[in-house]
């Protein structure tokens, strides 16, 4: 039976080996599929292109009027797409890239730019950063600025510099709201946030020194 489930698919996908098929070379269509073009290249060219590349297709694309009349929507739609993946700093990436070769940190900004594309007035964000390096982290936290205007966005999340910039935040304490209010109000208060924030400045500070420096 086939998962429905990404995160099964993508499990699965670890122990899968990609072996290009003799007749297409790789490209998974038959011909007459790849016989179809849209502004001179068809959907496996298309699929192979970087996201930044894509992009720029997209946008220099001409078409006749007939093909403005049945495409325009759809374009709309691949556009929207494409710019959010541009957003969370994925433009290196292409349609055609296996999941299972995704680092977590860029499974987890195409995860991010799916709710972002839902547009849903409300985000709950579960521990969105948990496996984002620094440097994805910082890209994460910039498409968040950039994306969540206008919306509420709930997120729960133990790093403090996912929440460092939070409206309202609130620090859970056995399942109880131990303390609560911005970053700077907690951090002026002197109590549990304000150990934890100072544990992780040093913790981020602590370097590895040569013996005898």
């Amino acid at each position: 039976r086939e998962t429905g489930s990404d995160t099964m698919k993508q499990q699965y996908e670890e122990f899968m080996r990609i072996t290009p098929c003799k007749c297409c070379g790789g490209q998974r269509l038959k011909k007459e599929s790849l016989a179809v073009t849209v502004s001179g290249k068809n959907i496996y060219e298309i699929t192979a292109m970087s996201i930044r590349n894509l992009d720029a297709y997209l946008k220099e694309m001409e078409l006749t009027e007939q093909q403005h009349l049945i495409g325009d929507q759809v374009l709309k739609e691949i556009r929207a797409r494409v710019g959010f993946l541009m957003d969370v700093g994925l433009d290196y990436l292409s349609l055609s890239r296996a999941t299972g070769t995704l680092s977590g940190g860029e499974a987890q900004r195409i995860s991010i730019a799916r709710a972002m594309l839902k547009n849903a007035p409300i985000l709950i964000l579960d521990e969105a950063t948990a496996f984002a390096d620094p440097d994805n982290e910082v890209k994460v936290q910039a498409a968040f600025a950039k994306l969540s205007k206008g919306k509420t966005v709930i997120m729960i999340a133990h790093r403090l510099s996912t929440i460092a910039n939070a409206d309202k935040i609130y620090l859970l304490e056995n399942g109880k709201i131990a303390e609560s209010g911005t970053n700077d109000e907690l951090v002026a208060k002197g109590g549990i946030y304000a150990k934890m924030m100072k544990n992780y400045v040093l913790s981020v500070n602590w370097k590895i020194s040569k013996e005898g420096k």
